[in-house]
């Protein structure tokens, strides 16, 4: 991030993301609710028009209150329904709370979560309490201060669910993209158990794909990506990676999936049974990456 700094001629306070050499977005500051130096990374806490308040670490935009929604629905109910039975969960990262939020809405037994950075939880939960609700008072859940991609080397609990809601391939996030991180959660996954990972956006980011599909795929004998757009994450839709042994799992009838949310009770904002199956279809240029990889493997 470059600092807050003035927007054109008018005394305004901008976060700008830059995400590429020559691509960035501008987000206006309309109030400044929070920001320092963490000991992992810079955070902002702020309020803008459009996206309520945001949080951003290291310049990169982490989540917004008018968004949010769509990624933390995808990334646990997609694999939680797709599951079927999962009673126990690892969120790996995930320091606002959101996809504890959201997993919780199952009956688990247990969900841990496991967030390098405490400082991210503190203000989440501060400046950000309706991502998270209740998620952090919930008995069934555990939030550990730790590193992850040790955890899951270590751990001598296993999980039917991963869900790995990292930061971007940078800096502290850098090591959740990697094969050994990777081999860590299949360790302490149960049989026929699930991987997600949040993968970026394919349109602008190909080698985040083809590096997780290369680095899932030696470890997982059904790898894919299911997609949703994120307004705040711009560039098109975003891909969530996904791995697992039991291959049928990607593969349910709607009818089946919708059984297991109507359970549920609940009404989401962005989910849906017809939504959690179209997921799984990629547009061609992904097809043809994937297809490519495929033929590079064999």
């Amino acid at each position: 991030m470059s600092a807050p700094g003035n927007g054109p001629g008018n005394g305004e306070a901008w976060l700008e993301e830059r995400l590429r050499p020559s691509l960035a977005q501008k987000l206006r500051i309309d109030k400044q609710l929070y920001r320092d130096k963490t000991e992992h990374q810079d955070l902002i806490v702020f309020e803008h028009q459009l996206y309520g308040r945001v949080m951003a670490l290291d310049g990169i935009v982490q989540t917004t209150e008018a968004d949010e929604f769509v990624y933390h629905e995808m990334m646990t109910h997609v694999p939680i329904l797709a599951h079927g039975a999962a009673k126990r969960v690892l969120i790996v990262g995930g320091g606002d709370g959101g996809m504890a939020e959201e997993a919780l809405k199952h009956p688990l037994e247990r969900l841990v979560q496991v967030e390098i950075d405490r400082t991210v939880v503190d203000i989440a939960r501060a400046h950000l309490p309706s991502i998270s609700g209740g998620a952090y008072d919930d008995p069934r859940m555990e939030l550990l201060i730790a590193d992850g991609a040790r955890y899951v080397q270590e751990t001598d609990e296993r999980f039917d669910v991963v869900i790995v809601d990292s930061t971007d391939p940078v800096g502290p996030g850098e090591i959740l993209f990697s094969r050994e991180f990777y081999a860590g959660c299949k360790r302490c996954l149960t049989p026929g158990g699930i991987i997600v990972t949040q993968n970026g956006i394919p349109f602008f980011e190909r080698y985040a794909v083809e590096n997780t599909y290369r680095r899932l795929g030696m470890l997982f004998s059904d790898v894919s990506f299911f997609l949703a757009p994120v307004p705040a994450y711009i560039g098109g839709f975003m891909a969530f990676g996904w791995g697992t042994d039991n291959a049928a799992l990607r593969r349910q009838p709607v009818e089946l999936i919708a059984e297991r949310f109507k359970v549920l009770g609940i009404k989401l904002r962005y989910y849906n049974p017809a939504i959690h199956q179209a997921a799984f279809a990629h547009p061609q240029f992904l097809v043809d990456i994937l297809e490519a990889l495929d033929r590079d493997a064999g």
